[in-house]
């Protein structure tokens, strides 16, 4: 999901560093910068990076109802496989990066053996919510994800272990999947949750992905926005581009899109004006009304509406 084409390479080393460094961010929207305006929290609330990234509910108003009114609801059936296709990403990147180090470089094929072998327990804790047959269907699109990024994996070691004779399991883990997946962020300085965590996250040159199984949305670059201001509250290093990863299947097949942009400073302003029309929301106890339309999927539809 995480590893670039030649093409994407080229567009973010000849495209966008270039443009973020001649467009730079101002330093009042740089996220180590938390302790003064616009960055500084008005209200002394935390909020996740989702309730504050989420348009889905186009006034907010699932968010009144969960914090303000506190209304519970269960994940439905596109949550839960969002939750499982996410855990199933995870978890063959950092397989791989643990049979490397267990098995060693010189006996690769053993641990591309073992890579090979889906892990299916991603299914199991929402294994109670799900009838047989969509059990079926999402272990069979685990099996698809997971021999997707496998073999890409493996296919990127085995080019680096037939060019580098003196290559140790270390270096090879860096070069070959040189992404953290899931890190953990604290998000306080901005009002946000202390356990965020984000999908992926590239050190050498600094871009946040986020992963969706889901359309283009015209709200989704700000999660990333989001991420990029926690880090670099944390750090305090520049974090200027973001990438969304567009994944479906086709049958048998993964399709992607990745969607590159520079978090600039048009996206922090949203972001923060974002986080702070929320809190204010639930500090104040302001329902925001229903929207005009409701999408499909949401979990307080029922709720919203009264029934």
């Amino acid at each position: 999901m995480y590893f670039l084409s030649a093409e994407e390479r080229k567009q973010l080393f000849g495209g966008l560093l270039p443009r973020a460094r001649s467009e730079p961010v101002s330093e009042e929207l740089r996220g180590w910068s938390w302790h003064q305006p616009p960055l500084q929290p008005i209200y002394d609330l935390k909020l996740s990076l989702f309730e504050v990234a989420n348009r889905y509910c186009r006034t907010g108003r699932d968010l009144y109802l969960r914090r303000v009114l506190g209304v519970e609801t269960s994940p439905n059936l596109p949550m839960i496989q969002g939750a499982i296709f996410h855990k199933t990403v995870a978890k063959v990147i950092t397989t791989a990066k643990r049979l490397i180090y267990q098995v060693g470089i010189d006996d690769f094929p053993e641990a591309k053996r073992r890579l090979s072998e889906p892990d299916y327990l991603s299914i199991e804790s929402f294994r109670d919510r799900l009838s047989q047959e969509q059990i079926e269907e999402i272990k069979e699109k685990v099996r698809v994800l997971w021999e997707f990024e496998s073999t890409r994996i493996c296919s990127r070691a085995e080019e680096l272990l037939a060019s580098q004779p003196r290559l140790n399991e270390d270096s090879l883990v860096f070069h070959s999947i040189p992404v953290v997946v899931e890190q953990k962020l604290d998000g306080a300085f901005l009002g946000l949750s202390s356990h965020l965590s984000v999908d992926a996250f590239t050190f050498a040159t600094p871009v946040i992905f986020d992963l969706k199984f889901d359309v283009k949305r015209d709200f989704h670059r700000l999660s990333p926005t989001g991420y990029a201001l926690v880090m670099e509250a944390m750090y305090e290093f520049p974090v200027d581009i973001g990438c969304t990863v567009y994944a479906c299947f086709k049958g048998n097949r993964i399709l992607l899109e990745r969607d590159f942009y520079l978090i600039d400073n048009e996206l922090r302003q949203n972001f923060v004006e974002e986080r702070d029309e929320k809190m204010r929301m639930i500090y104040e106890e302001l329902d925001p009304g229903r929207p005009e339309e409701c999408y499909a999927t949401c979990p307080y539809i029922q709720s919203c509406k009264g029934e």
